[in-house]
């Protein structure tokens, strides 16, 4: 049998693995800017903090979690999304009596679902949670703070989709006459609307049926439902936002499909993914914290799919591959491997950020160049037997004119600089 990856589960290797990082160290830098601090959370929960969290009767608990019963006969899951588990350990390690609480994390999620482009069964995410603030103006840091990211990743075709969802309470009611509507034109929908109707009728808004189109239109609109506390806290964010200058489109039927989310709900969309134009989502989840054993606690956060970003801005972090060689090291004697391996490594003291290769496994002269070469290292250094004796080494520039020269060794790192940034 051919052994493979699991379907939707995809490696990723060199040179893509290099792209990878740079963007999780700009996108990093920008929540470390922010004073948001990184936690660290494990892969799989007790299937109850998702159950409990998301609401037992979505589609990420009934068809997609990979849940199963490990030897002591719990019932574990590998997390389908970061929220819940950030606020269990939250709960657990008494984050919120501490002053920061500004988290963010980044990893594999795990969901069941037909593999497509934009869409794995193992997916990455940079998530984000703040806990404790209840104002606006925390909300629009969010968005400000993604559009920097934007901003960095040079990504010009995203747009920011808003909306406010009020309390429980508003929902509640709202919900109770969303039902009633689709209740009586129960022969226009289609199945999966009918399936959600039952479980939770805000959900048909976010249905992707054009034919349906007409009749959400026509539906209840929910800010007919909301309470003037709610009123303001969204005109809060949006006279922000304009202030900030981030142009927004306000959209009445973005509910967002987990049951924690209340207030503020905002995504960022591509048209240049397909189907799958979701780049970032996010919004506030209040009763999340004590649904989940906590006191009642304000919280907001948003999650991007770092697959989708990558493929976005895959020209900007090409141009910036900080994989590349800067330095490859060879020489014309194995017995002189000793030497070459412990003049490299006074290089990386030197300059920690260069990337220096040194020839391991011996070969001609002349192959050792070529792969030099391969490489794509814009320096290739010399050590003969010559240059042992001379405490010299021989600097080759492979990516410009410039000529070949020798150098005491001494005096090599100030000369590399001049070819290497």
């Amino acid at each position: 049998m051919k052994l493979q990856s699991i379907k939707g589960m995809n490696d990723i290797v060199p040179p893509d693995s290099s792209t990878w990082q740079l963007a999780e160290q700009l996108l990093g830098d920008i929540l470390q800017s922010y004073g948001y601090r990184q936690i660290r959370l494990p892969i799989m929960e007790k299937t109850a903090v998702f159950e409990r969290s998301i609401g037992d009767v979505t589609d990420i608990v009934q068809k997609e979690m990979y849940t199963f019963e490990d030897r002591n006969g719990d019932s574990l899951t590998l997390r389908p999304e970061g929220t819940a588990g950030c606020v269990r350990a939250l709960l657990q390690h008494g984050l919120l009596n501490q002053q920061n609480r500004k988290l963010w994390y980044i990893g594999p999620m795990f969901r069941h679902e037909r593999p497509q482009k934009g869409r794995y069964r193992q997916f990455h995410q940079i998530g984000v949670e703040v806990f404790d603030l209840a104002g606006p103006d925390i909300d629009a840091e969010l968005i400000m703070m993604t559009a920097r990211m934007w901003k960095t990743l040079e990504l010009t075709d995203l747009r920011l989709e808003i909306n406010t969802l009020g309390t429980v309470e508003n929902r509640r009611q709202y919900s109770r006459e969303l039902h009633q509507y689709f209740s009586d034109r129960r022969d226009q929908l289609d199945a999966d609307s009918i399936n959600r109707l039952e479980r939770n009728p805000m959900r048909i808004l976010d249905s992707k049926n054009p034919s349906l189109g007409e009749l959400i239109d026509q539906a209840p609109r929910l800010d007919q439902y909301l309470d003037e506390h709610s009123r303001a806290h969204f005109a809060g964010l949006c006279e922000i936002l304009d202030k900030a200058g981030i142009a927004y489109s306000v959209n009445p039927h973005l509910v967002r499909g987990l049951d924690y989310y209340s207030n503020t709900v905002f995504e960022w969309i591509t048209d240049s993914l397909g189907a799958q134009g979701t780049v970032c989502a996010g919004g506030r989840y209040d009763g999340l914290v004590e649904l989940l054993g906590g006191k009642p606690t304000q919280a907001i956060g948003f999650a991007m799919g770092l697959e989708r970003l990558i493929e976005l801005s895959e020209t900007r972090l090409t141009r910036e591959d900080r994989s590349a060689v800067d330095i490859y090291i060879i020489s014309t004697n194995e017995a002189l491997a000793a030497e070459v391996l412990l003049y490299a490594e006074s290089i990386r003291s030197a300059a920690p950020r260069w990337q220096v290769i040194c020839h391991c496994g011996g070969g001609s002269i002349k192959s050792q160049m070529r792969k030099a070469d391969r490489s794509d290292a814009k320096l290739v250094l010399i050590i003969g037997e010559q240059e042992l004796v001379d405490s010299t080494v021989t600097i080759k520039p492979l990516r410009n004119q410039a000529a070949q020269f020798t150098v005491p060794r001494s005096e090599s790192i100030e000369a590399l600089r001049e070819f290497v940034a």
